[in-house]
């Protein structure tokens, strides 16, 4: 039924894993122990000998005609003497019953003694020698098929590595000297002290990084390189079953709305820096920058004909010709032909004042905190214009950005751009306008694909109460590598990176800092304090960013199909993680996604509720969860953070399992994170101390609406979609994230059992859920009516995709 499934068949012969050995026992902690008992085996040679190749060869040969030894009639010594030379060998087929006694014993002995193969020559009248030679065969089609997948997991790493060494290459073209800004001065031009100095530091900290690596190791506890862990809280927490409303509070006032506090800034990561701006460019650019803000503020207060409606997905879309009348711009930065243009606008009311937004529009981390689903990487190149007295207003700032969508499918886009920050205090709000700088900066080297950001950016209008009316406008130009056949509808309609998406993420992020700042909340269960809440919600904060960008290609990820299907939708990536803030070793992931007939209300309902997923055992693992602690953080009733008991009733209060949940949805999507957390790190988290060392391996689902994809189409769309007789809300597509601890070792290699075991738990985790929302159809049906017409695996929408 699905292409997700076979991912396996294409990876040569018949696969001898045992699924009962893979799965014997209950996955408790379905992050760190989902792979305890798979052996991790280094990697067999590349290359194999001619010899080698030739015994693979005809060992396959061999298999495929039977044992291989010839059937001939013994014959007189006269008839011999007499006869022509002999015919060509016939070779003997052994019988289905015989092939099975056989696999039976090679699964308990793959090399059976003389002993052995005597008896089972008997028992299955075959030779010695034919029983011989199909163990030998066997085992070398074992080997091939090992040899096959280590060198699809070898690709993958090369593939890795060649990026990481195309971005160091890039980074040191690019290095610029802090003090005076020009070129950097390489190691060879430094004083020989310097140069020791450096080495030592280097081989001080990988010694330091080592001891702290063998201590977690053998401990079982995360350590810092630089400084100690926190100590834990001396109280133990009550998790008994507690029973308390789910609602959100009134709206907070804005009197009560402060300056956003955001996460600490991510991991330092190598940015393009060798494209600063001249003291002549400036000029052009504060120039480019007023006619930028007049063009967004045009656009955002006129109507048709500039913007047409889409009846398809109640969405407005540019009209590109009116567009051209209206703005014509300079000549340097004309429309290409070559490229696919992409334009949307949308408007909301956020529960958050202009000023506190404006703040986090013009600082790159607070930005990324705000849209931690959509913007990966971000950073102020640099500060062209600070406005009068380091006021926002005036503030014009080069910035670079990585925009992602979570799936691999999906290449993420790279871009540099001008922000320009400008106030109407008359009409009481506040403009933001991105424009590009590539047509006129010979320094800027576009990435691929190519991604130019156009006027777009969003006018911000003051409301009572602290709240804000945001009209944002999208406008892009794209030139992108071919997009996955399922994701072609989302991004070519303009939904990936659509405006409505934008302004969904921020109404729900705006909604989530009201509720941290929040003071009159008590529905807090087991939580014991403000801070303590607080620290949650940083600590799910972090736990929804790391997921982002792990289930993403940002930074460079990259990602290997363990099937040839085209509709194959499987993608799995290592990686080897030393740093804080997630489990040393490799981990290997696993992203899949697939288009369901219901909306992704529907299927965000049931994979949020612990008492309906506890029922999939994939999900579950058979274990039942019970929540113990819960934060509202928004209107809907789906916007929370969940703190949930796993199998009550078999762990005790010296073994106890957790797990911390976020859900939160929107009119672009919804998501749902979860990871499995220890007692010591809650009550370190309770305490009110630093939680950013607690160490975090989330996975989870995306969920976006979506028609049903054009299932065989490939090409792309380059302006609105065409109308359709499917509804806006007939489907959705639901993408599944796995991540596990695949070794705490961080020099280990994966075999084919490791990938195996994570695309069948995949697998089955696809195939429940589905099964789960056919079941709720049914039963729907039938209170309904009686009597139920129909399956859900035969939608009734006109554009369903085959199954």
């Amino acid at each position: 039924m699905y292409g997700d499934c076979q991912v396996m068949s294409n990876m040569g012969g018949n696969v001898v894993v045992n699924s009962d050995s893979l799965f014997s026992s209950s996955i408790q902690n379905s992050n760190f122990n989902f792979l305890p008992t798979i052996p991790f085996q280094p990697f067999p040679p590349l290359s194999l000998t001619q010899k080698e190749e030739d015994g693979i060869l005809a060992g396959k040969e061999e298999m495929e005609s039977g044992s291989g030894s010839e059937q001939v009639e013994d014959k007189s010594g006269n008839e011999q003497e007499g006869e022509q030379p002999p015919k060509k060998k016939r070779y003997h087929r052994h019988t289905a019953l015989q092939i099975q006694e056989m696999e039976a014993l090679f699964k308990e002995c793959p090399h059976p003694d003389d002993k052995q193969r005597m008896k089972l020559s008997h028992e299955l009248g075959l030779k010695p020698r034919q029983v011989k030679f199909w163990f030998q065969n066997r085992r070398t089609q074992m080997k091939a098929q090992q040899d096959r997948a280590d060198n699809v997991i070898l690709r993958a790493e090369n593939e890795s590595l060649k990026n990481d060494n195309y971005r160091l290459q890039a980074a040191l073209r690019n290095i610029i000297c802090p003090n005076c800004g020009g070129p950097g001065i390489m190691g060879a031009d430094m004083g020989l002290d310097e140069q020791q100095l450096r080495l030592e530091n280097a081989r001080l900290r990988e010694e330091l990084e080592r001891v702290c690596c063998l201590t977690s190791r053998y401990t079982g506890r995360q350590i810092q390189t630089m400084a100690p862990p926190p100590s834990l809280m001396d109280q133990s927490l009550d998790l008994d079953m507690c029973i308390y409303p789910r609602h959100f509070t009134d709206p907070i006032p804005c009197t009560q709305m402060i300056p956003v506090p955001m996460l600490p800034p991510p991991e330092a990561s190598s940015f393009p820096e060798g494209c600063l701006l001249m003291e002549e460019e400036k000029s052009l650019a504060l120039d480019l920058a007023a006619s930028s803000m007049d063009e967004l503020v045009r656009m955002c207060q006129t109507h048709e004909p500039l913007w047409i409606r889409n009846s398809e997905n109640v969405m407005e879309v540019l009209n590109f010709e009116e567009h051209a009348r209206m703005f014509p711009w300079p000549l340097n930065l004309q429309h290409r032909s070559e490229v696919r243009r992409e334009a949307s606008r949308d408007s909301a009311v956020i529960i958050m004042n202009s000023v506190t937004l404006v703040d986090a529009f013009l600082d790159a981390q607070k930005w990324m905190e705000l849209f931690p689903t959509m913007v990966s990487r971000a950073k102020t190149v640099q500060i062209i214009s600070s406005g009068a007295s380091g006021h926002a207003c005036g503030s014009l700032q080069l910035m670079y950005a990585e925009l992602q969508v979570l799936s691999p499918l999906v290449s993420t886009r790279e871009t540099h751009f001008l922000r320009y920050c400008q106030q109407n205090a008359e009409q009481g709000t506040w403009a933001i306008v991105d424009f590009p700088i590539d047509s006129f900066h010979e320094n800027i080297h576009p990435s691929y694909p190519r991604y130019c950001r156009r006027c777009s950016g969003c006018v911000i209008q003051d409301m009572p109460n602290g709240y804000s009316r945001v009209t944002w406008v999208e406008h892009a130009e794209v030139e992108e590598k071919p997009v996955h056949q399922i994701f072609s509808n989302f991004v070519y309609g303009g939904m990936a990176f659509g405006a409505q998406r934008w302004l969904g993420v921020l109404q729900r992020q705006c909604e989530r800092v009201a509720s941290l700042m929040a003071r009159n909340i008590s529905d807090l269960g087991v939580i014991p304090s403000p801070e303590a809440r607080k620290n949650l919600m940083s600590l799910a904060q972090r736990m929804i960013r790391t997921f982002s960008l792990n289930m993403s290609t940002s930074s460079g990820q990259s990602w290997t199909a363990i099937s040839d299907s085209p509709e194959d939708t499987v993608r799995i990536t290592t990686r080897k993680i030393t740093e804080p803030g997630q489990p040393n070793g490799v981990i290997l992931g696993a992203v899949s996604t697939i288009w369901l007939p219901f909306s992704h209300t529907k299927v965000f309902d049931l994979l949020r509720d612990e008492r309906h997923r506890s029922q999939m055992d994939a999900l579950s693992n058979g274990n039942s969860l019970n929540e113990v602690a819960h934060i509202a953080n928004g209107s809907h009733p789906g916007n929370c953070i969940s703190l949930l008991r796993i199998n009550v009733a078999s762990n005790s209060s010296q073994n106890v399992e957790l797990m911390l949940q976020e859900s939160c949805t929107d009119q672009s999507g919804s998501l749902v994170v979860y990871t499995t957390i220890d007692v010591d790190s809650i009550q370190l988290a309770m305490s009110g101390e630093d939680p950013s060392c607690i160490a975090l391996l989330p996975q989870g689902f995306m969920i976006v609406p979506m028609d049903s994809p054009n299932i065989g189409t490939s090409e792309p769309v380059t302006g609105p979609l065409p109308n359709t007789t499917t509804s806006v809300n007939s489907g959705c597509l639901l993408t599944a994230g796995l991540q596990v601890l695949a070794s705490t070792i961080p020099s280990a290699k994966l075999n084919l059992s490791s990938v195996t075991a994570i695309n069948n738990h995949l697998c089955n985790t696809m195939h429940q859920i589905e099964a789960a929302l056919c079941s709720s159809t049914n039963s729907s049906h039938l209170e309904n009516n009686g009597t139920f017409v129909g399956s859900c695996t035969e939608p009734t929408t006109s554009g369903a995709p085959p199954k």
